[in-house]
């Protein structure tokens, strides 16, 4: 079963002579362990489903379901208490706090959750690990480079048992060995049955995906399977 599906999800913004309609009849699923890049033009609805994916906002019309459940049977504290357990967040800009070290803004959302310190520091220090950046715990934001404070970005979005990985270009902001970096991240996080979906306007780095979706005019317009997505897990043969 599919971890995540949008079933014809419409946004609109705004009425009368203003109405925007960002989103049109979205059909999108999502399974455990699968990658699925989303690219299109700058204002196509990229960002904007996202955000209706994660929960941040609601469609005007349609059904997102998470683990077969509707958001829209969802209160709101339900849908808060989903983000902070189940779903991870990448954002372009890291959108870590200055005044917490790697550590502390990894472990924030399982303390946020009510888990001990303790359990959510060992948590934190566990996925600072994963991404290789275990021994910069201690520094804060500013101390980091921005490929750095990206891993501990990746590391957030991942602690606990997140099962539902969300990225606004999160190569943006990096150089073309980060952003590959950042993604390979992303990618061994499905291995372990994370599903992810990834905004990117980079199409060498949507070919770590194991599908590609394009979007227009808030319509999805084409879908591919990235050639070079399994190459890139092939087992090298011994010489």
């Amino acid at each position: 079963m599919s971890f995540l599906e949008l079933r014809r999800v419409t946004k609109c913004y705004g009425e009368g002579s203003t109405l925007v309609q960002a989103l049109t009849d979205i059909d999108l699923s999502v399974d455990p362990g699968h990658f699925v890049a989303v690219m299109g033009p700058s204002g196509s609805g990229k960002s904007t489903l996202l955000t209706i994916a994660g929960s941040l906002e609601d469609p005007t019309k349609g059904e997102v379901l998470i683990d077969g459940s509707s958001l829209s049977a969802m209160s709101r504290n339900d849908k808060a208490r989903l983000r902070r357990r189940t779903i991870g967040y990448v954002f372009q800009d890291f959108n870590l706090l200055a005044g917490l070290t790697a550590v502390e803004n990894v472990s924030l959302p399982l303390e946020l959750d009510g888990i001990s310190l303790r359990r959510a520091r060992t948590a934190a220090m566990v996925a600072l690990e994963k991404v290789g950046i275990a021994e910069r715990a201690g520094h804060y934001p500013d101390e980091l480079s921005g490929g750095e404070r990206q891993r501990v970005a990746i590391a957030r979005a991942v602690v606990g048992e997140r099962h539902l990985l969300l990225a606004d270009e999160p190569s943006g902001a990096l150089d073309s060995t980060n952003g590959e970096a950042v993604m390979r991240m992303i990618r061994e996080a499905c291995t372990q049955g994370v599903a992810a979906i990834v905004v990117t306007h980079d199409a060498h780095l949507a070919s770590w995906a194991d599908r590609v979706v394009f979007l227009r005019d808030g319509q999805i317009v084409d879908e591919s399977v990235p050639p070079s997505a399994d190459a890139l897990f092939e087992p090298t043969s011994a010489s």
